[in-house]
């Protein structure tokens, strides 16, 4: 018997000696009268066993049957083992057309040994930050490395940006690494699907923010993309830890559980065919389950202008000053360019010309707003060496020799006087 039935049996007993009446048994046991006096017919006419409930031992009206339970068994550890409850309980829903609770496929695999639940932490107190009112105000964005095709494929980098009023993910895509050239490709991207959103959140990551010494000694220094943000009017927000972008770490922690399952399901290992997958399938199929409602229905998104998207090639490019040499020729990347006659704009020796490295690989040259022509030099030109007095003139060159009173002989004139007295 439980401690709770042990408690109402003394309590019975007690009214059938006759030592409390029925109210007190009832304000005692916290049950009615009217239930009291069913226990005290049970108990006079069974004893004690009258209190254990008669289901007690019985196997539930509601259990998994054993067949069934030996198929999701077999199912969790041939596919799913390492899954969690709640996901493992998607999958097998949405492949093996079996609906159970996660909470009955977590006592499942808590039992043959596949899933053991988490200790709760000891709780802290944050305050939390609201979320922005409407969709396209804030993006959240980050690279997230990690081995996303476990053994089949080498350690490659997720972007991902989230909207922070609906939590949807608004772009994914996988690239090699989270240097200049995949983070302008992601934006590029971005901007011709959504159009620009009011602020972006990331860290202090060397591609977004410079250096702390460097940016001291030169405020207006900034990054490729602070200068690519900046021509578009797109404000950039620095976290100074990785919980101020909570949102954006949060959705990383579920992918790297959930993608990494959904590509070994799919047998992906190619970034290609994995970033077709996430466009077409895993993100719509994500936003639906997870995202919530903006508390406005506004979307802060601002359109591309036609000058913005002629300028957009330029604007997502490597770009960095050149000088123009004496010979109308300049250097870029080990490359040599030389500069043709006829101009858009005039150009002088030492004149500062920007270089535009494009994601399609050409190369642009820019003066005040024009762009420049030039050709490619297989080589560095050759500087030519003057011409001497010789080859110019038919007399030999004469070396001058001053005067022995010339100011520039006066060593020589006191050398040879202390010469003589000696």
């Amino acid at each position: 018997m439980s401690k709770k039935e042990l408690s109402q049996y003394e309590v019975i007993k007690r009214l059938l000696r006759q030592e409390i009446n029925g109210s007190k048994a009832a304000a005692l046991l916290h049950l009615t009268s009217r239930h009291i006096r069913r226990l005290k017919a049970k108990v006079r006419k069974c004893g004690a066993k009258a209190l254990i409930h008669g289901n007690r031992g019985k196997p539930s009206n509601h259990q998994v049957p054993e067949k069934e339970q030996y198929r999701i068994i077999t199912l969790l550890k041939r596919r799913y083992a390492d899954f969690g409850p709640t996901f493992a309980a998607e999958k097998l829903s949405e492949n093996h057309d079996i609906r159970r609770d996660r909470k009955t496929i977590g006592s499942m695999m808590a039992k043959e040994g596949l899933w053991q639940p988490k200790v709760r932490k000891q709780i802290t107190h944050h305050a939390w930050r609201q979320r922005r009112d409407s969709y396209g105000e804030l993006e959240q964005f980050d690279g997230s490395y990690e081995y996303w095709f476990e053994s089949r494929a080498p350690k490659s980098c997720l972007l991902a940006s989230i909207d922070d009023a609906t939590g949807r993910i608004t772009r994914a895509e996988f690239a090699a690494h989270e240097g200049v050239v995949p983070v302008f490709v992601f934006w590029r991207g971005y901007l011709t699907a959504h159009g620009k959103p009011r602020a972006i959140y990331l860290d202090q990551f060397s591609t977004y923010k410079m250096n702390p010494g460097v940016a001291h000694d030169n405020h207006d220094l900034k990054t490729q993309f602070q200068r690519a943000m900046q021509t578009l009017g797109i404000e950039l927000i620095t976290a100074y830890s990785p919980e101020a972008k909570g949102r954006i770490e949060r959705l990383f922690g579920t992918l790297q559980d959930r993608l990494i399952k959904e590509l070994r399901l799919r047998n992906i290992s190619a970034l290609p065919e994995a970033n077709r997958y996430l466009k077409q399938e895993f993100i719509p199929k994500f936003n639906q389950q997870f995202a919530v409602e903006s508390k406005s229905e506004a979307n802060l998104h601002r359109p591309l202008s036609a000058a913005e998207q002629k300028q957009l090639p330029a604007i997502f490019s490597r770009q960095e000053q050149r000088s123009v040499h004496n010979d109308f020729t300049l250097s870029f990347h080990n490359q040599w360019y030389q500069l043709t006659e006829n101009q858009p704009a005039l150009v002088r020796p030492k004149d500062k010309v920007m270089v535009e490295y494009h994601l399609d690989d050409s190369v642009h040259l820019c003066l005040r707003g024009k762009y420049l022509s030039y050709k490619l030099l297989p080589q560095r030109p050759k500087q030519t060496a003057p011409k001497s007095w010789a080859l110019t003139n038919s007399r030999p060159r004469q070396i001058y020799q001053p005067a022995f009173d010339h100011p520039w002989n006066k060593a020589a004139r006191l050398a040879a006087i202390i010469k003589q007295q000696n």
